[in-house]
């Protein structure tokens, strides 16, 4: 099913033509639980990944044990979750059975697991330019993958990840299963398989980016308005996304640039938890009888959390795909 943005409460370049050439499109992603295969667009899904190419691995995280939780746990954990929610029960009855609550609280405790060598790298996003023709690739490629280590690191208390761009029509001997670590530092670092629907939006800059006089001005009309705001209604969507504008939020702006050649860097790929918070203006029409932001419902599909409700952006240099991407949690 396809997901649709609802209009915008107003043409917010009727009322400031100033930022009519500040607007960009975004591609928001929509993603739902699904089965995803290698031949789709997905969040979690399996990679279309080359046999005789090695599986990447994270470097700082090599020795032999790490305080985490185990994957397959996870997900058991979240199944029993899921399907406890949606069952009767009397009033004041537990969730869970006596024999579920300690499958959860098992799988919820981190203890210290055993990795044989360095931990395997998670599949995070997979985009096929079929899908999204407007994928911003290098010449040749139609395929972006995104993968992480499935730990915070201390340089920025994100997961550090890698993009991989892909001839898909070379890949003709794919790996048939992906390697999994043993153990992941948390569990919001790993995804649900989700299909994508993509849908294409037009953004502006957060207040953080605008002129001053801009941004106050805008600020005073709000006081006014009443019921609309510009960051959270007009300007920068919220959810998983490609291009778009950075999502401002507990820090203003600061310079960003390519750690190799110092050129400018433009936004890929935003990951977010959450689709839409209690701000609904961004939700799908298809959403609309959905109020809530329970971990079942289709806002939170992924069950990824950046921080404590974030997003992490991926930057690429406008110069060169081939150089190291920059990332920033916002």
């Amino acid at each position: 099913m396809s997901r649709t943005t609802p209009p915008r409460l107003l043409d917010v370049t009727a009322l400031f033509p100033e930022l009519a050439p500040l607007a960009r499109t975004a591609v928001r992603l929509h993603p739902r639980p699904g089965a995803p295969t290698v031949a789709d667009s997905s969040i979690g899904g399996p990679l279309l990944w080359p046999a005789d190419e090695p599986w990447p691995t994270c470097a700082d995280h090599d020795a032999p044990t790490h305080r985490g939780l185990v994957p397959d746990e996870v997900r058991q954990r979240r199944r029993i979750l899921a399907d406890a929610w949606t069952r009767p029960r009397a009033e004041g009855a537990d969730l869970l059975t006596a024999e579920e609550r300690v499958i959860v609280d098992r799988a919820g405790a981190k203890e210290p697991i055993r990795q044989d060598g360095p931990v395997p790298l998670v599949p995070v996003a997979q985009l096929y330019a079929a899908d999204i023709p407007t994928l911003p690739r290098p010449a040749g490629t139609d395929l972006l993958q995104v993968l992480w280590c499935p730990f915070d690191h201390d340089e920025d208390y994100l997961p550090a990840a890698e993009l991989y761009w892909r001839a898909s029509a070379d890949i003709t001997d794919p790996l048939p299963v992906a390697p999994e670590p043993s153990v992941i530092g948390t569990d919001d670092y790993l995804p649900e398989p989700c299909l994508l629907h993509p849908e294409t939006v037009t953004e502006y800059p957060a207040p953080h980016e605008l002129p001053e006089e801009l941004a106050d001005r805008i600020h005073d009309w709000e006081d006014g308005a009443g019921v609309v705001d510009y960051q959270y209604d007009l300007s920068v969507a919220p959810g998983c996304k490609l291009g778009g504008h950075g999502p401002w939020s507990f820090s203003d702006p600061f310079p960003m640039s390519c750690p190799e050649c110092g050129s400018d860097v433009r936004p890929l790929l935003t990951v977010d938890g959450a689709e839409w918070d209690g701000n609904t203006s961004w939700r799908p029409l298809e959403d609309a009888d959905y109020d809530g932001l329970h971990f079942l419902g289709p806002a939170c599909a992924t069950r990824l959390n950046i921080g404590r409700g974030y997003t992490m952006q991926i930057y690429v240099c406008v110069a060169s795909y081939d150089h190291p991407h920059v990332q920033n949690m916002q």
